[in-house]
């Protein structure tokens, strides 16, 4: 049997080889270039480490509490906490892509898998298979694979979806700098993500400080209509928290773009798409890692189910199954992005959602998890009442606020 070739050998693309190959199912990942890191910010939840057997070594730190400052700067303190009675995983663990990515790949290459460095130039679909075309990074020769089904998992600018005639999704554009800052002011970040609100820093999405084994990742995000401001924005942000900021060395800088919605199919003729490359990330925190694994995971379980003969009809169960576990949170994330981050008012009032214990519990049960958890009534009742409550005082005219409102953890 001809290789399944995949496009990819990032998280997605490692996570669909590795599944495949335990399967018994040849494969051929083909990455533009090894030596890329991935620009991100390292945000996983604990049960991916448990799903895709992964090493507690690969946590470059452990994230407890979460700050959310709002357009004025009134702050929020937060719980990594759960619903469930065991507390061992209410954490978010931060990764560094450069070590994540490369375990992943080269654990599928370990167990099987082979890897070419090469760009591809394009696909040829017929009835029995796949030729794929690239070019080789070392020498340039172009070359030409067969392949009995090809997994698209290459990121938001997806040359495989190219390759298909699909359109370009909608993108945001995520920038960050890595600042290394001395023993003294890493403490501030010993345990505590930061989340910043405000025009500002992002008109309609966030911007962070997240916290490394060595360093702090500083960064923005923001959409398509902002994106030429990017750089600016960072600036702003920067500024934001220059004192905290002091003394530090910038050791990387980085960007990268992040679809802003799923696409409407993910399986064609003997061809899948994963994770960015399927727009599978999500709206308001634009987590992609996790969905990236998990999508390769389901779409190699789905392929290679579907062997020898990978029709359109059987490959398109992974677009049902996906859609049929996630698609509400999918929807209601969406939602949640364009309301919360919608104007400064609204960013006021996520601020003050964000206070509510019940949002809190609820929001990182189903983040650390990836379940949807089923709310209360009294919850619905207590969660509804606050955020009535915080729409309505900032319809009003404002008043004075104290320049900072931390509420106890």
């Amino acid at each position: 049997m001809d290789p399944v070739v995949i496009i990819g050998a990032s998280v997605g693309g490692s996570t669909a080889a590795d599944t495949l190959v335990q399967a018994g199912v040849p494969v051929v990942m083909i990455e533009r270039d090894l030596a890329r890191v991935k620009p991100c910010g390292g945000a996983v939840p604990p049960v991916a480490f448990r799903e895709f057997d992964l090493p507690q070594q690969l946590i470059s730190r452990k994230v407890h509490h979460a700050l959310v400052h709002s357009p004025t700067e009134r702050q929020v303190a937060i719980d990594v906490v759960g619903t469930g009675a065991t507390q061992d995983d209410d954490y978010i663990a931060m990764v560094c892509r450069e070590e994540f990515d490369q375990y992943l790949r080269q654990r599928a290459v370990r167990r099987g898998a082979a890897l070419v460095e090469g760009q591809l130039l394009g696909l040829a679909v017929d009835a029995r298979g796949v030729d794929v075309q690239y070019r080789e990074r070392d020498g340039g020769a172009t070359r030409v694979l067969r392949a009995t089904a090809v997994i698209g998992a290459d990121g938001a600018y997806s040359p495989t979806a190219k390759a298909l005639g699909l359109p370009n999704l909608p993108r945001c554009v995520a920038i960050q700098e890595r600042i290394r800052l001395p023993e003294a002011q890493m403490a501030r970040w010993l345990d505590t993500a930061d989340l910043y609100l405000g025009r500002e820093v992002s008109p309609d999405l966030y911007a962070w400080a997240f916290p490394k084994k060595d360093h702090v990742a500083v960064g923005i995000g923001t959409g398509p209509a902002h994106s030429k401001d990017a750089r600016r924005l960072l600036a702003n942000l920067k500024q934001r928290i220059a004192p905290e900021l002091a003394g530090g060395e910038i050791i990387l800088q980085e960007a990268h773009a992040l679809p802003m919605e799923p696409r409407p199919q993910m399986a064609f003729e003997r061809v899948m798409l994963v994770g960015d490359a399927a727009g599978l990330v999500v709206n308001t925190s634009g987590e992609g890692i996790y969905w990236a694994m998990k999508s390769a995971q389901l779409a190699a379980e789905v392929l290679a189910g579907s062997l020898p003969n990978p029709t359109v009809a059987r490959l398109q169960q992974y677009d049902r199954t996906w859609w049929r576990r996630y698609g509400s949170m999918y929807r209601f994330l969406r939602w949640l992005q364009r309301w919360g981050y919608g104007n400064p008012r609204q960013m006021e009032v996520f601020t003050d959602m964000c206070r509510n214990r019940d949002v809190q519990r609820l929001t990182f049960e189903s983040y650390l998890r990836k379940t949807m958890t089923p709310v209360p009534w009294l919850a619905q009742l207590r969660m509804t009442g606050d955020i009535v409550g915080a729409q309505v005082r900032h319809l009003l005219p404002s008043r004075a606020r104290p320049e900072a409102a931390i509420a106890g953890r």
